[in-house]
């Protein structure tokens, strides 16, 4: 059945490498975390807060090995007062044989404060 898997990264600056490496970091940790493999993926919608604008993270995912046919789609998060500056988020949907509640979605760096509840390790 296919669920949504989570993330959610922050980058120091708003530099293409940072951005690049970094979203590659978190899809390839959500990924494992939740042992997909690609072909088990059906799509991935990345956002980014409004001050990042220096690269698409979808290109990321697209130079990764054996990711080149994987649906990637950008977009910005809504502009909040107060929302957490620098941060990078993605929604993988993929086949996976477990239950809603033991998916594992990931908050790396300081995106940690958007969900702690979620971001410690089941």
């Amino acid at each position: 059945m296919i669920r949504g898997l989570r993330g959610a990264i922050t980058i120091e600056s708003d530099k293409p490498e940072l951005v690049w490496d970094e979203t590659a970091r978190l899809v390839r940790e959500v990924v494992t975390a939740n042992n997909v493999e690609v072909d088990d993926i059906a799509s991935i919608v990345i956002s980014t807060t409004p001050d990042i604008t220096s690269a698409f993270p979808a290109r990321a995912v697209r130079l990764m090995e054996g990711w080149q046919y994987v649906p990637v789609m950008c977009t910005h998060e809504m502009d909040v007062p107060g929302a957490l500056p620098l941060c990078i988020r993605v929604l993988i949907h993929a086949n996976v044989e477990v239950a809603q509640k033991d998916v594992q979605h990931l908050y790396l760096n300081d995106a940690v404060k958007l969900r702690p509840d979620l971001a410690q390790a089941k």
